[in-house]
């Protein structure tokens, strides 16, 4: 047997090659956790995954032959347990882990999501104990997606904010309010000082508050509170809702003076996003919200990674910007997977631009000083209720935050500048620096 045809024998199955083993330009590599039964053999799970992901089923057919593999085939680039055991498992272990990775030919879909899915964790989707955890996309693929028109650069240059950390409000209450009333709390929190206010993802083309009707309200209300503070403010309207109609929604407010525009990716789907966001008559800013991402990422051994649901897709399918959980406020969420999706979202990535991070859920003036420190100055830090139930109105509750903003960027601590600055007093006083108290 030559060399070549000992080489050739093995490309047309889906065998553990390592990295060294494949052009890497060539595949999407999987990263999965999984947990299985002590006795259960890992190795043959993880090519009958990566046959079941790409050519073949649960048994071997005529047309699956060794050239289709050869080209088509999923691979199985390693199997990793851990703890890693050389010589014999513990008899008191019932259940073993493992990291395995996979690796997909990027010719068997186009640079698209659904496919994409379909391939990394579709059926597999069902086995038990299995979630994936990361994908690394090569360049030839990712040249497919033009990622955000602004991004994280592109909204301070648009704002006129080149250094501190950006102010965002979710208008509260989420939804039953008129457009007259969503005006009037937009004008509030605009003119306190916040970069961006946004409608709650509870409300979007309601009966008792249509877009046409908010959209034409609020923009009068944003340019008032301009004038007065001379500072820009970008307003998201919800345009979330059934196809066709969102991207004719997006059209409208567009038409009617909208300068930015909220999508809920994760319901309306990442291929809606990104639709929004290649089309060249859309010129605004796209804020993305995580809404229903807890049930594809909420498992722990099931589902996808936040870093994936939150960050790397959103950011390849255009999101200028992405509603993240802090772990400050009400949200729950680990340290450790808020920082990797604040890496994820503006870590260099080949062509596409970073994301604008916006830190959010339950958080307050007290809070900034933490937020800032945690996650840089390049970050929109959003704040709902922590504005709207300020003692003194909203607009006392947008100066309190900009209060501690500009405290921590000249170096000071936020409780020592209160005392001089009512608003965040104010505010300290009712909430302090810890976590947000939820309801009882």
């Amino acid at each position: 047997m030559t060399e070549k045809d000992s080489t050739e024998q093995y490309l047309d199955l889906p065998e553990a090659i390592g990295l060294d083993g494949i052009d890497l330009e060539k595949y999407i590599i999987a990263t999965y956790i999984i947990k299985r039964a002590k006795g259960q053999n890992v190795n043959y799970l993880a090519r009958f995954a990566a046959i079941e992901q790409s050519t073949g089923t649960w048994v071997r057919v005529p047309a699956e032959t060794a050239e289709v593999r050869k080209h088509h085939v999923a691979r199985v680039l390693g199997v990793y347990e851990l703890p890693y055991y050389e010589y014999v498992v513990p008899k008191d272990i019932k259940e073993r882990y493992y990291c395995i990775q996979i690796a997909f030919p990027i010719v068997n879909f186009r640079p698209q999501i659904p496919q994409l899915f379909t391939s990394v964790i579709g059926n597999i989707s069902i086995t038990h104990g299995l979630k994936l955890v990361d994908l690394a996309f090569p360049k030839e693929w990712l040249k497919g997606f033009k990622g955000p028109k602004f991004g994280l650069d592109g909204i301070r240059k648009l704002l006129k904010v080149p250094e501190r950390p950006m102010l965002n409000n979710m208008v509260k209450p989420c939804t039953g309010h008129t457009a007259e009333v969503a005006a009037d709390l937009v004008y509030k929190a605009a003119v306190g000082g916040c970069d961006v206010v946004k409608d709650d993802e509870l409300i979007s083309n309601p009966e008792f508050n249509t877009l046409e009707d908010r959209i034409v309200a609020v923009m009068e209300a944003v340019d008032r509170a301009d004038s007065e503070k001379g500072e820009k403010t970008l307003y998201t309207i919800n345009i979330s809702n059934r196809l066709p109609d969102i991207f004719e929604y997006a059209d409208k407010v567009i038409e009617l003076g909208a300068n930015a525009i909220m999508v809920n990716f994760v319901a309306t789907g990442y291929a809606v996003l990104r639709k929004l966001a290649e089309d060249p008559s859309i010129k605004v800013p796209i804020l993305g919200h995580m809404d229903f991402s807890g049930a594809l990422m909420g498992g722990e051994w099931n589902g996808l990674s936040s870093i994936l649901v939150l960050a790397k897709l959103p950011r390849i399918c255009g999101a200028d910007s992405v509603v993240v959980p802090a772990p400050y406020g009400k949200a729950e969420i680990l340290d450790e997977r808020y920082e990797n999706i604040l890496r994820a979202l503006r870590f260099p990535f080949q062509h596409i631009k970073p994301t604008l991070p916006m830190p959010s859920g339950g958080i307050t003036a007290g809070m900034v000083e933490t937020a800032i420190k945690d996650a840089g100055k390049d970050i929109l830090i959003g704040s709902g209720g922590g504005i709207h139930s300020h003692p003194d109105g909203p607009i006392a509750g947008a100066k309190a935050f900009r209060q501690a903003i500009d405290a921590v960027m000249q170096g000071l601590k936020v409780k020592d500048y209160a005392k001089e600055h009512k608003e965040l007093g104010v505010a300290l006083g009712v909430w302090g620096t810890g976590k947000t108290k939820l309801i009882e």
